[in-house]
């Protein structure tokens, strides 16, 4: 139970830094964030915003699944194994949120750059 409370602490203050520090995006992990770089560069605004947008809803997703998760770790009666496999999937939520996040930075910040609206893109 104690192991269990602590885990839930550690996610939540991690979930909370991923906050502050910025999420990643959505589209695609595996990109590289120099080739994101250089796609990005040769978007007009609308495409830039588009994207921005896609990686903000994969965040949104991921934000959600770790709600779930936490509150399957908050469960009373979950046993050590249940609470090691169910911290293993936010671990890999968290990362893939983070890969998204940066993303997603990258996208929203040359928008910023080339003057566009970015007020619905805050995270």
């Amino acid at each position: 139970m104690r192991t269990t409370k602590k885990t839930a602490l550690y996610f939540l203050l991690l979930l909370c830094s991923l906050v502050l520090f910025g999420c990643s995006q959505k589209n695609d992990e595996n990109k590289s964030i120099s080739e994101i770089k250089a796609e990005a560069e040769k978007m007009d605004m609308n495409q830039l915003r588009s994207m921005a947008m896609k990686y903000k809803e994969a965040i949104a997703a991921k934000e959600s699944e770790i709600e779930t998760l936490f509150a399957r770790l908050k469960a009373t009666k979950m046993q050590d194994t249940e609470a090691k496999k169910t911290t293993t999937e936010l671990n890999k939520i968290s990362q893939s949120m983070s890969e998204l996040n940066e993303r997603f930075q990258v996208y929203y910040n040359k928008l910023k750059e080339k003057g566009g609206d970015t007020s619905d893109l805050e995270i």
